[in-house]
């Protein structure tokens, strides 16, 4: 059975993770938060609190995982804080990814992060992908579009696994 990491599982990873889970995949959720763990749970999936800020933390969390999807096109906090989840945190994730089973890793390249770190985040993944073979796809589909999101979101899933 395949198994989804969602990075970033807000809103829209738990309608995410609602599709893939009817599609059998098993879905574990990641939040900052006890509220976000417990609303993940509440959703009806594998929650655990972890910090894409501390990579540790979500390394932790990897070791059955066959896709990794990193939603943080819409993260919230500082400015400096935002740009490095989509930059320097990435990078070491995907980095350290390579030692792991994970077979995909999807990227969300949209939402109210600054454009230019939502642009730097998707050359680090096309970088990963080209000098580590990480199948990757990243989703460009705008997050205001619920429906439409989690459609790319989920297409996008599958697709690492194809390539």
């Amino acid at each position: 059975m395949a198994r989804a990491l969602i990075v970033g599982c807000g809103c829209r990873g738990r309608s995410l993770a609602a599709e893939l889970s009817a599609a059998e995949w098993t879905v574990r959720g990641t939040s900052r938060s006890a509220e976000g763990v417990a609303a993940i749970e509440a959703a009806g999936f594998d929650a655990v609190r972890a910090d894409p800020d501390q990579v540790a933390t979500l390394l932790d969390h990897v070791a059955d995982i066959t896709v990794v999807c990193w939603l943080m096109g819409s993260a919230r906090g500082d400015a400096e804080s935002v740009a490095a989840l989509n930059g320097p945190r990435l990078e070491r994730v995907l980095e350290e990814l390579v030692d792991s089973p994970v077979r995909g890793f999807v990227y969300e390249a949209a939402g109210t992060v600054d454009g230019d770190a939502l642009r730097a985040g998707s050359q680090i993944v096309a970088s990963a992908a080209e000098r580590w073979r990480i199948p990757v796809v990243s989703i460009d589909a705008d997050p205001a579009d619920h429906d439409g999101w989690t459609l790319a979101a989920y297409t996008a899933v599958h697709e690492t696994l194809d390539g």
